[in-house]
């Protein structure tokens, strides 16, 4: 009430026999709930903003939590409140929901909850963006589905009524009894683009000899063998050169068709890729096991910035629980507030985000200007292999142990 800090007993003594502690009392008595809740709501006020500012996301002890709170000479002590000890107000802050508390063999512990309205509004984009990428996955499985059954119906076989060829398949059956089944098996072989110009040849051989025959007589017999000679050797040439140029467009085609494969096929792989990124990028990454980096300045003045730890629990696939290399002291941190490191050359990592995630990988090498790294993909599915330019957020040092 009044404001004194009292040398020993008998300065107490003497301020309590005083008129203006007399004055106050008087008016304290008027109206003494007004006092006692005013002093509860500064004392509740600046606890909350004490454990908001050094222990945002971590579960403290409560009396460690007092006991740094009392520690600025100007704070309100706690026997001018409505709280006559402190179990009272812990129990108080888990009842009205302003804190998580639990009871545990070594006392009460405290948790922070982030009650404010730009906290409220970045839970509610995330919630949005999750509903959103359940939406795309059932989206993605949809067209998927449909695509699997347009490939199914095109590679059924397509029977045709207009062509002579394909023929309606029946039943074999016999008219009369008695009667023999015999089948015509016959030889066929399919000529070739020579031996069709070879003949071609021999027969305008012939029809030139008989024509020099009919014209000339027997007096030319001699000169009309020698043009038949001249005709069937120039007409063999044309029929080589022509089965050497069909064989160069069949190469060529067969080239052709090889790299138009392989064009598809690339083109195949990479939407592929880029379906599996859509599905597998996400807005967390942390995983149980990772080294990461505490980048939180509100825990400079504990030590524990840009110190390393390791992921021991995830909570609610945003909040992880870290324990300290050094020290081994356990805080609860947002990933905002973490960062993924990147061991040496050789050094196991895993695949955070992206579409290989979930995946080990080994360090091969990294690209400082870019910001990339190199790794090669270890057992699963994808065992062997290499992904030349991954981003530095997308991979995390994998602890051992």
């Amino acid at each position: 009430m009044c404001q004194k800090q009292c040398r020993d007993e008998n300065g107490f003594k003497c301020h309590c026999m005083s008129e203006s502690h007399q004055r106050q009392m008087q008016v304290f008595g008027d109206n003494p709930n007004r006092f006692i809740n005013g002093y509860s709501e500064e004392f509740e006020r600046s606890f909350l903003e004490h454990v908001k500012r050094s222990h945002r996301f971590s579960r403290v002890a409560a009396t460690v939590l007092y006991n740094e709170y009392i520690s600025d000479r100007h704070h309100v002590h706690m026997n001018a409140t409505q709280w006559a000890t402190l179990t009272e107000f812990v129990k108080y802050l888990g009842r009205t929901g302003k804190c998580k508390v639990e009871e545990t063999e070594k006392g009460w512990f405290v948790t922070y909850i982030d009650r404010e309205p730009e906290t409220l509004l970045r839970e509610r984009l995330k919630n949005k963006r999750e509903r959103a990428e359940v939406a795309d996955e059932e989206r993605h499985e949809r067209e998927i589905e449909q695509q699997i059954a347009r490939a199914a119906k095109s590679m059924r076989p397509v029977m045709s009524s207009d062509d002579p060829d394909l023929e309606e398949k029946k039943q074999l059956q016999r008219n009369i009894e008695n009667e023999k089944v015999a089948f015509a098996l016959t030889s066929a072989r399919l000529k070739t683009g020579k031996e069709i110009d070879n003949a071609q040849g021999i027969d305008e051989s012939k029809a030139l000899r008989k024509t020099s025959s009919v014209f000339s007589g027997d007096d030319n017999s001699k000169n009309s063998e020698e043009r038949s000679i001249f005709a069937n050797s120039e007409t063999q040439e044309r029929a080589h050169s022509f089965a050497l140029s069909k064989g160069k467009d069949i190469s060529g085609s067969k080239q052709r068709d090889a790299k138009g494969g392989a064009i598809a096929l690339a083109q195949l792989m990479e939407e592929e890729e880029k379906a599996k990124e859509k599905v597998n990028r996400k807005d967390y990454w942390l995983v149980e096991g990772l080294i990461v980096k505490v980048m939180s300045k509100s825990l400079a003045e504990h030590g524990y910035y840009k110190q390393k730890g390791i992921v021991s629990k995830v909570i609610g696939k945003y909040v992880a629980e870290v324990k300290m290399l050094d020290g081994g002291a356990i805080l609860k941190v947002d990933q905002e507030e973490l960062e993924t490191v990147i061991p040496q050359i050789g050094g196991l990592v895993k695949i955070v985000n992206g579409a290989y995630r979930g995946s080990n990988a080994r360090l091969l090498s990294i690209d400082t200007a870019k910001f990339t790294a190199k790794v090669q993909i270890e057992k699963g599915l994808y065992d062997g292999r290499i992904l030349n330019a991954i981003e530095y957020e997308d991979i995390c040092k994998l602890s051992l142990s």
